[in-house]
């Protein structure tokens, strides 16, 4: 046992296989061709999806790193058309409100090319809509009948990383997604009847792309405008 294991908190071995080097990279390039055809949608099609494929999706979210292990994420999925066309209702008055009164220019300016406005048919149109919850705390029984709130370390950072994860899984399923964020989003506990230490983080309409659906013609940053390498200049990277 490592010095620093406490025997209450038992360790395991890694289950980690080494890959060869070729297979290493070809599975880099495959995942990352894949996830280059990864865009936001938002003309959904309505017809279902196998259900399972939305488990498996969140099963993965929750493989995702968390503050302290406390994995503070509530993932709701909505099927129900009644709830969904009161989520849409509510959502569209906000960003009614949004898109008439409260948007800066600047940030008008930067949705253009995207081509959005207050009217959000995919919410109701999508078959499937994962509401993404944080919880800002954890709540657990005191003994006394009443409740105990224990603290949650990187709460947002860690409900971001699983978001990742559970959009890569949703298209690598081959299905499509957009991350949309009413503003504000606190309706969404309220419909939704969440506990008080939730806070909405995303809403994400979930299916297959509508006949004909067409997307922005807008590019991704190269290599070189989002890495930074440090490195001795002498020294070369290593190949495979």
């Amino acid at each position: 046992m490592d010095a620093t294991e406490d025997p209450a908190y038992p360790f395991v071995p890694l289950e980690h296989e080494r890959l060869d080097g070729r297979e290493m990279l070809a599975r880099s390039r495959a995942f990352l061709a894949l996830m280059q055809q990864r865009r936001t949608v938002r003309q959904f099609s309505d017809e279902p999806i196998p259900f399972e494929l939305i488990t498996n999706a969140i099963l993965t979210a929750g493989t995702a790193p968390s503050g302290a292990h406390q994995q503070p994420w509530t993932f709701v999925v909505i099927s129900d058309p009644e709830t969904k066309r009161r989520i849409r209702e509510v959502a569209e008055k906000e960003e009614w409100e949004f898109y008439h009164r409260r948007i800066p220019e600047e940030w008008r300016a930067a949705l253009r090319p995207l081509g959005t406005d207050w009217v959000k048919d995919h919410i109701t149109t999508a078959p499937h809509l994962i509401a993404v919850f944080g919880q800002a705390y954890g709540l657990f029984p005191d003994g006394t009948g009443g409740e105990k709130q224990v603290k949650h370390y990187y709460m947002p950072e860690s409900v971001g990383i699983a978001v990742g994860y559970l959009l890569a899984s949703l298209h690598h399923a081959g299905l499509v997604a957009l991350t949309h964020t009413p503003s504000p989003m606190g309706f969404l506990r309220d419909v939704l009847g969440r506990p008080r230490n939730e806070r909405a983080y995303l809403l994400i309409p979930v299916g297959y792309p509508a006949p004909g659906c067409r997307v922005p013609d807008i590019k991704r940053k190269s290599l070189e405008e989002i890495m930074v390498h440090f490195r001795t200049a002498t020294a070369p990277c290593d190949e495979i």
